[in-house]
């Protein structure tokens, strides 16, 4: 429950009596000082012809008195109640002073008093116009901008027919014998079920519903049970298959969906308690094209509020491998249901580390797309220069096919094209030379060497120093732009981490248009040095480095976080625990060539079992702080 919110300041004056204060103030200063300095006129000897009186008019100390000492004439001074008639000319002052934090304190008055008057016959006008237009309703659905971000390097020579990968075919899957083992099957396996019927898609949407409502009460990570949807999915998954039609990997495969993509008849709730009742209906792209691949919704999956970080209005996300940790990144649910075998893959999303933090965290195999491989139609938009959808995933190889699923273009994402993306499963990855950085998993350096890649060591190269703020003016100025209304009816106040988006979008209030587009400029230097710096097919390296997150999603390109292993938590219970910290590595690739990333890390993990660990969530350890 919580906590009664703390009385309110007293209400704000209107800003037009504000300035007039302000004016006041200054005009009185001289007045106020008389008034103070003749008590102690009158004790040293200098007596007023009249004690006068003194009172007060507008709460401040009016004085009539006539002294022996050389007389102040008053006729110009002006009353409180004067001031306030008149017409404010602190308007340039107040502009003038508002003007260092916009960095622009260079201008005269005179050009002030134009500018004042021009953003008062013109501006504002302008803006209310363009507000009532396009910004009544919260999240960026509908109006997107036509100013739009293209990742390629290759310009449209890259433009060709979307054609599907070639997928292996598992070969001698058997059934295992009970639950657990089936639910940390992968993709390509539970496929092989399906298609082999030794299950059934409604036995394996049981199988994932009861693992989500078993484990949900520790790790918080379910905003939405599809359950009647799910059986309904499976049912026509099931109906085909007998009918001989099979629609292909994911053909009657379980899923989760991140909260923020709409799905009908069911609340999409951002994770917010201001929109927790909401209903969209309305059908996300990426949930479409899943349902034409047969998959099966059973669950909408925690996002952070808003889509930042892991707390939200029901809680806050656990991470499946240490419950006393948190999930990190507002993909919070499908990273730790994932990762805890509740579902076999999940979608997620990124505008800056929210596939990558929560995967690192979970120890879950995911995909960071090349921008604009996946629509993201009828999906809750943070900015439409950076947000990316992508899947979690147990394998590169699932991820793969879940990227061959959901890629595409569609109407209602002008950024969303069709990438010409080769066939990750047909990579000759002996022609490959691959960099890694100082800060690479050397383990991934040395099986992949020893698969034939050429690995030499890297470094990206570039001058911008601003890599950090150019992506927080992006993300914020254009969350602002999705959310104004939102803030402007004071929802900020009930956000539930009052230190995330409530402080940044006030802030964002501030950056000039002029700015923004000078950060954009920015950002294109950036990504021509990145791109005249990246001389490997592709690099190794740490994928949770801030300054990395930020240059990775300004540029738009693909990475692969990839398990590579697991150590001892921080200061352990002394009776000892199972809970474990994940160890994780990035692949990147430049844009439009998630294919060979994806190469690279399946020929990693067909010699590795690192994605195949399963974390303690049911025995957890005796003297452990957290329990079911």
């Amino acid at each position: 429950m919580r906590p009664p919110r703390p009385p309110g300041p007293p209400p704000r004056l209107p800003s037009h009596h504000r300035r007039r204060l302000l004016h006041f103030h200054l005009l009185a200063a001289p007045l106020l000082c008389f008034a103070f300095l003749t008590p102690a006129l009158a004790a040293a000897g200098a007596s007023p012809a009249a004690a006068g009186d003194t009172g007060g008019e507008g709460g401040i100390i009016r004085t009539r008195a006539a002294v022996a000492w050389p007389a102040m004439d008053t006729k110009g001074v002006i009353s409180a109640t004067e001031v306030l008639k008149k017409e404010p000319v602190s308007d340039v002052i107040a502009l003038k002073d508002s003007m260092k934090y916009f960095d622009a304190d260079f201008f005269s008055d005179s050009k002030l008093h134009e500018m004042e008057d021009g953003a008062k016959e013109f501006n504002v006008p302008a803006f209310r116009e363009n507000r009532k237009l396009v910004a009544s309703e919260n999240g960026g659905l509908h109006n997107p901008s036509v100013l739009l971000f293209k990742s390629s390097w290759s310009g449209d020579s890259m433009k060709s027919e979307a054609r599907t990968f070639d997928y292996p075919r598992a070969s001698a899957i058997h059934r295992p014998s009970n639950d657990e083992d089936i639910a940390f099957m992968s993709v390509i396996e539970l496929g092989e079920l399906i298609r082999t019927k030794q299950i059934t898609s409604r036995e394996l949407a049981d199988v994932f519903l009861r693992r989500l409502k078993r484990y949900n009460p520790v790790l918080e990570a379910v905003v939405t049970y599809t359950e009647d949807l799910a059986y309904k999915q499976a049912k026509e998954a099931d109906d085909l298959l007998a009918q001989g039609k099979y629609l292909g990997p994911l053909h009657g495969i379980p899923y989760g969906l991140k909260d923020i993509i709409a799905v009908p008849h069911y609340k999409t709730t951002w994770g917010s308690r201001t929109f927790k009742n909401q209903v969209l209906d309305t059908e996300a792209f990426v949930y479409k094209r899943l349902k034409s691949a047969g998959a099966v919704l059973v669950a909408k999956l925690v996002t952070g509020s808003l889509a930042y970080d892991d707390i939200w209005f029901g809680g806050r996300t656990r991470n499946p491998w240490n419950i006393e940790e948190f999930s990190t990144g507002s993909s919070a649910g499908p990273a730790a249901s994932t990762s805890a075998g509740m579902v076999p893959f999940a979608i997620g999303s990124e505008t800056a580390g929210s596939i990558t933090y929560p995967a690192a965290r979970c120890g879950v195999t995911a995909l960071r797309p090349t921008f604009g491989t996946v629509a993201r139609t009828d999906v809750m938009s943070i900015s439409e220069s950076l947000d990316k959808l992508g899947p979690f995933c147990r394998s590169a190889v699932d991820c793969a096919i879940v990227l061959d699923a959901i890629r595409g273009k569609d109407a209602g994402d002008p950024s969303s094209r069709e990438v010409a993306l080769g066939d990750p499963f047909h990579v000759d990855i002996t022609k490959l030379t691959v960099g890694y950085l100082d800060d690479a998993e050397m383990e991934v350096v040395d099986v992949l060497s020893s698969k034939g890649v050429k690995m030499v060591p890297f470094k990206l190269n570039y001058t911008v120093e601003s890599v950090q703020s150019i992506l927080n003016i992006t993300m914020d100025v254009d969350m602002l732009a999705h959310f104004d209304n939102w803030q402007r009816e004071g929802h900020d106040d009930d956000y539930e981490a009052q230190d995330q988006w409530p402080v940044e979008l006030r802030r964002a209030r501030l950056v000039p248009a002029v700015d923004y587009i000078q950060a954009q400029r920015a950002r294109g230097k950036l990504i021509k040095e990145v791109r005249d710096s990246f001389t490997v097919d592709a690099f190794i390296g740490n994928m949770t480095d801030w300054e990395r997150v930020c240059l990775g999603n300004l540029v738009g390109m693909p990475v692969v976080v990839v398990p590579t292993g697991l150590k001892s938590i921080e200061d352990p219970p002394k009776g000892g625990t199972k809970r474990r910290t994940t160890v994780t590595t990035g692949i990147y690739a430049p844009p439009d060539h998630d294919h060979i990333a994806l190469a690279l890390a399946m020929a990693y993990q067909s010699v590795t079992d690192h994605n195949k660990q399963r974390p303690p969530i049911d025995d957890l350890g005796p003297n452990d702080r957290i329990h079911r």
